[in-house]
């Protein structure tokens, strides 16, 4: 009977999370979580790449399958982002960036290659329409707003994480 109340004590008596009250160490478990991805963009480009001369013309057709992901780089939060008073806190976080641009290998593929009867086989033009299509990709995804979408959900997420060690009141901003 007496576990039973002991019990019923203990699970009516609700813990509060801690609070982490020191600028530095709260700074320091922060930029641990190192870089902080939020965002990824899958997109398709298509490639054209031509060479013509006047004794024949190369040509590459491609439909380039690429990702592009970004997000907030935590390391460089400095202790004048960070304010604390009680169980408020306010936080500046550095702008978003694009942090990886890459072709999805499985999903690219050449469409049509064209060699001219006098040419030679170009073994960097495939290369080249590689390249041409992660840069294609980035600027497209810069376009459509990646990088304030990470913006977005950086502060989201890092306000969870702060609500999580007890803080009530939270102010996340981006640096502009």
């Amino acid at each position: 009977m007496v576990g039973w109340i002991a019990a019923g004590l203990l699970r009516s008596t609700p813990s509060a999370p801690p609070v982490i009250a020191d600028t530095p160490t709260l700074i320091r478990q922060v930029q641990a979580l190192n870089e902080l991805t939020t965002v990824k963009y899958v997109l398709e480009k298509v490639v054209l790449l031509q060479d013509v001369k006047w004794y024949g013309e190369n040509r590459l057709l491609m439909v380039a399958h690429g990702a592009v992901r970004a997000g907030v780089n935590l390391n460089s939060i400095r202790p004048a982002d960070l304010v604390i008073q009680g169980h408020r806190l306010q936080l500046k976080l550095p702008r978003a960036v694009i942090t990886e641009v890459f072709l999805d290998d499985r999903h690219t593929q050449v469409i049509e290659r064209t060699t001219g009867l006098l040419r030679e086989f170009d073994k960097d033009l495939e290369q080249d329409a590689r390249r041409q299509a992660v840069d294609q990709i980035r600027v497209a995804a810069a376009s459509a707003g990646i990088l304030r979408d990470a913006d977005e959900r950086a502060r989201l997420q890092i306000t969870g994480l702060l609500r999580s060690l007890g803080f009530t009141e939270i102010a996340v901003t981006s640096a502009k």
